[in-house]
């Protein structure tokens, strides 16, 4: 798309044809993220079709937090004053977002996926700065692998996050959460 525009001709004729589309954001791409997709303006009509259940779980909400957060953030970067809920979505949304971008050539395992998605959508990641998330990661994963392998094995295995999996994954990132709160004062 030239200059990003989505609602030139071309792009709007190929959006109505295909099963969807991803939207990569140059400004997104210059800020460190990548990759640079725009949640908001990427369609997919196949969407949890695609997804495993651990993901479609974890994930829910995950596509409108993050286009709230590019909303606000697009208007707090005007200079605008923002109130304190509005504060706290935008650093969510930029934990989200560090916690989506994974090194080059390095995917995540499918359980490692959905435990991180578990920690940044339930709040364990809110109080976390943005350039520590990845020491973050590294931390819970080595510590799930030593304490819980059996999660891993069986989220990789069914592809699904049943109750009783998802509260063992729960309290296991809310231990690993405090050893790292105790360590740090």
């Amino acid at each position: 798309m030239q200059r990003g525009n989505i609602a030139a001709y071309i792009p709007t004729n190929l959006i109505s044809i295909t099963d969807g589309q991803i939207v990569l954001d140059t400004d997104l791409f210059n800020r460190g993220t990548k990759p640079a997709v725009n949640v908001g303006q990427s369609v997919s009509r196949v969407g949890g079709a695609a997804q495993t259940a651990a993901i479609r779980a974890v994930a829910s909400k995950l596509r409108l937090e993050l286009s709230q957060f590019e909303e606000v953030a697009r208007f707090a970067r005007f200079g605008t004053e923002v109130d304190e809920a509005t504060q706290h979505q935008i650093q969510r949304g930029e934990r989200l977002r560090a916690v989506l971008t994974q090194p080059a050539h390095r995917p995540l395992p499918l359980a490692a996926q959905v435990a991180m998605l578990l920690a940044a959508t339930e709040g364990f990641l809110d109080d976390v700065a943005v350039q520590d998330v990845p020491d973050f990661e590294r931390g819970l994963l080595a510590h799930l692998e030593t304490t819980h392998p059996e999660i891993r094995q069986e989220i990789d295995r069914s592809g699904e996050l049943t109750t009783e999996t998802r509260e063992v994954l729960i309290e296991a990132i809310a231990s690993y959460r405090a050893e790292r709160l105790k360590d740090v004062a």
